[in-house]
């Protein structure tokens, strides 16, 4: 790692051990630290051009500091010895002033991840400027090369990312890992032969260089999807089941994350605020987290606390029986942390309907006839009543096949009931970041047209 990173493992290790002790002689009680280091490279190119290049080199030094149930927090850029002091200062001074907080402090005893599993996050990507820049060109020279009609596009990029960190605690907790992150995308845009413009993207992301998707592959895709899109038409509001392509299924696992996220129930800004133990979704769906998945993008050792993650269905056949809690946020609740401080980890949709062949083309066939969403628009969630609204974009289907692509569409229901809904859940499974989930056909939604 030293020929990536300027500071050594023991060298940001020093750092908190430090931070740590400066907090104690200052007078307080508790006090957590974390001292990060990454380095990275984005590289841009737009119609074969070089459009950006961006190298960055961060690093900082975070110090949470309690003095009984009040707490201050700070950070610095600046490792030398005397800006840590200050940045210790500082959060020792926020926490004085304080009010005090019931919830607050370090997570208990317990519940620290005192001997971290190796789950293999870390594959840097020996790539420089030059490099990257030509497998952006492969990416969106594939895109063009499908079809003269793709005339334009919104860009290539190419991303790498590595860093490592230590978090330690004044209850003995040190531990930190190193980790890489990279992807390639595109976003081709075509031209119909009525002068209408649409775009589509695609990605491919993974922590491991060598399990990205070919450039050309992936510019080859999103080209063909910008062009399934040309002379898309409106519909006219309608009630009809609704399929979800995985990606997007993903983003309704995403919404499932926020309702029943510890701050969001605290807080009672969720429609799940006291629904453990009942009916959520369909009896067939099981949602599984795993968080020691190895070189997966949702996977941790421990959470942003320390604290050990659960191997655990936090949805069992269709009944709700786990929140996604911090210290603090299960301390507000009477509850216990499951270590998801930072999100949930590697959280996967699953459905005992679900059977190997169940690609996207037999989800067409189940479907028989309504929409496919492709592209969600808005923000339109309201997580206190569940209501759910989005504008969105894909394609009608009839008998089992696409009959033509829309647009100028809205999609609208209420999460409880989408997820009741729920009719089948795909096989062909996609990975978005720390959700994993293949196409949704939920039952019975309005669709909002012409």
């Amino acid at each position: 790692m030293s020929s990536i990173f300027s500071l050594s493992d023991d060298q940001l290790r020093e750092l908190a051990l430090a931070a740590l002790d400066h907090a104690k002689r200052l007078g307080a009680t508790d006090a957590s630290s974390e001292v990060s280091e990454s380095v990275g490279l984005s590289v841009t190119t737009r119609k074969m051009k070089v459009e950006t290049i961006e190298h960055t080199r961060d690093k900082g030094l975070a110090v949470t500091v309690y003095i009984g149930k009040r707490r201050g927090h700070a950070s610095t850029s600046d490792f030398a010895a005397q800006a840590v002091r200050e940045a210790v200062e500082a959060a020792h001074s926020i926490a004085r002033f304080t009010a005090e907080d019931d919830a607050a402090g370090l997570p208990d005893d317990d519940d620290l991840e005192r001997a971290p599993r190796d789950l293999d996050l870390f594959h840097p990507w020996d790539l420089d400027a030059d490099a990257a820049i030509e497998i952006a060109r492969r990416c969106e020279q594939a895109a063009f090369d499908v079809s003269p009609q793709i005339v334009n596009s919104e860009g290539a990029n190419v991303y790498t990312s590595s860093g490592h960190f230590v978090l330690a605690n004044t209850r003995g907790f040190v531990a930190g890992y190193p980790y890489s992150r990279h992807s390639i995308s595109v976003a081709p845009i075509a031209k119909g032969r009525n002068g209408g413009m649409q775009r589509d993207d695609w990605y491919t992301s993974s922590r491991v260089p060598g399990e990205l998707a070919a450039p050309e592959a992936v510019g080859a895709y999103a080209a063909r999807r910008a062009l399934a899109r040309l002379a898309a038409r409106k519909l006219a509001t309608r009630q009809c089941p609704v399929l979800f392509e995985a990606p997007l299924a993903c983003g309704l696992l995403g919404n499932f994350v926020q309702a029943a996220s510890g701050g969001a129930l605290y807080r009672k800004a969720s429609f799940l605020v006291d629904a453990l133990g009942a009916p959520l979704f369909a009896e067939h769906v099981s949602i599984h987290e795993d968080p020691f998945v190895p070189r997966a993008l949702g996977s941790s050792p421990f959470d942003e606390e320390g604290v050990r993650g659960l191997q655990r269905d936090v949805v069992a056949r269709g009944v709700l029986s786990g929140y996604f809690l911090s210290s603090y946020s299960a301390r507000k609740l009477g509850m216990k942390t499951t270590g998801n401080a930072g999100g949930a980890h590697n959280l996967e949709l699953r459905s005992t309907r679900t059977s190997p062949g169940d690609d996207f083309e037999a989800m067409l066939r189940k479907l028989g006839t309504g929409l496919l969403v492709t592209e969600l628009i808005g923000q339109g969630v309201n997580y206190v009543t569940g209501d759910y609204s989005r504008g969105a974009c894909g394609f009608w289907v009839e008998g089992g096949r696409i009959a033509y692509p829309v647009e100028e569409i809205t999609i609208a229901g209420n999460l409880r009931e989408m997820f009741r809904r729920i009719e089948a859940v795909g096989a062909d499974t996609i990975v978005r970041g720390a959700k994993i989930a293949g196409s949704v056909i939920v039952d019975g939604m309005t669709v909002g047209g012409a």
